[in-house]
């Protein structure tokens, strides 16, 4: 069975449910589905009215030891009482198996949405991420790989030219740009950087707010540049990101010492994560859940946007990065 053609098909209420009952916990609700693509999640209520989550993990994405180490770097986190939502341990274990599947479980975490507009909140949130990176100096990923060009540039170009989703009137340009885009960001990469073990992914959707920030969803946590935990929490024009980015950093320095160098990774970050998205989505349109969630990709005006969005990226390159005011 390829990754391409995998779907959850077998994933049914029922095998969901003995799953859960393997582990000692009963649902006494049903499973309500939560936004997820890549795994499949689940809210529910147990017979004690606790409420939990459980992630049944997509096979053949990450291995035994690369889920592991999300986990144990969860719980390392935890135990510097930093707010991540890391799974429970059973019985020693935290990655649990029934009939071929790999899921785990999770408390329930509420909370608000992060406004990203909220000052008080980004710099909350700036010093939770010092506090994650101050933990992450300590070791990198062994198993879980490292940001770089292959993984997010060349093997997403090589899924795109053999998928059928570009239209042939418009493959010649897409192509021609996607290959000017890679060249610029080969270029503008370089990786003279200390890699840490990062969130990965944290996005605004990624953190909860109740008296603070609470992380959650480390599933493309990975080694990498500082700034990639940073820079897509930065919206708007140049002068609102600017004043966003102070603020995240005058948290985040009071645990980590931010190299204010890698702001010139922000850009070339940005065209790698806009590659490898358009990539994932074409690897994934064998999953049902994936054209009812992105009816979009199949359009012939997305892939015309694309083009557009690769020339404007392009442009982006060639400005000058972020760059704030020295501290006195």
């Amino acid at each position: 069975m390829t990754q391409q053609s995998f779907s959850f098909s077998d994933l049914t209420p029922d095998l969901l449910l003995d799953a859960l009952d393997s582990t000692g916990i009963r649902a006494e609700s049903g499973l309500l589905a939560l936004n997820s693509y890549e795994n499949r999640v689940y809210q529910f209520q147990a017979e004690d009215r606790s409420r939990y989550v459980v992630k049944f993990y997509r096979p053949q994405r990450w291995s035994n030891e690369q889920i592991q180490e999300e986990h144990d770097f969860s719980h390392e986190l935890v135990e510097q009482d930093i707010p991540i939502a890391a799974p429970i341990k059973l019985d020693g274990e935290s990655l649990l198996h029934y009939q071929g599947h790999r899921f785990a479980l999770f408390p329930s975490v509420g909370g608000r949405q992060f406004e990203v507009d909220n000052f008080d909140q980004l710099e909350g949130v700036g010093r939770f991420l010092g506090r994650i990176h101050q933990v992450s100096q300590g070791s990198a990923f062994k198993h879980r790989p490292t940001i770089g060009l292959e993984e997010y540039l060349h093997q997403p170009r090589q899924i795109l030219e053999n998928a059928d989703f570009i239209p042939d009137h418009l493959k010649n340009v897409f192509f021609a740009d996607l290959d000017t885009l890679i060249g610029e960001l080969s270029q503008q990469w370089h990786s003279n950087w200390q890699p840490l073990r990062l969130h990965g992914d944290c996005h605004p959707g990624n953190i909860l707010w109740r008296d603070g920030p609470m992380f959650v969803d480390l599933d493309d946590a990975r080694n990498g540049p500082a700034i990639q935990d940073l820079w897509m929490l930065l919206n708007g024009d140049r002068h609102d990101q600017l004043a966003q980015l102070d603020t995240i950093l005058e948290g985040y320095n009071e645990f980590a010492d931010f190299n204010h160098n890698q702001l010139q990774l922000i850009e070339p970050l940005r065209g790698l994560r806009m590659v490898h998205y358009m990539s994932w989505l074409a690897k994934r349109w064998q999953d049902p859940a994936f054209p009812r969630a992105f009816p979009w990709f199949a359009d012939n005006k997305y892939w015309e946007g694309q083009v557009l969005a690769f020339k404007e990226q392009i442009a982006a390159l060639h400005e000058a990065p972020l760059q704030l005011m020295p501290q006195w």
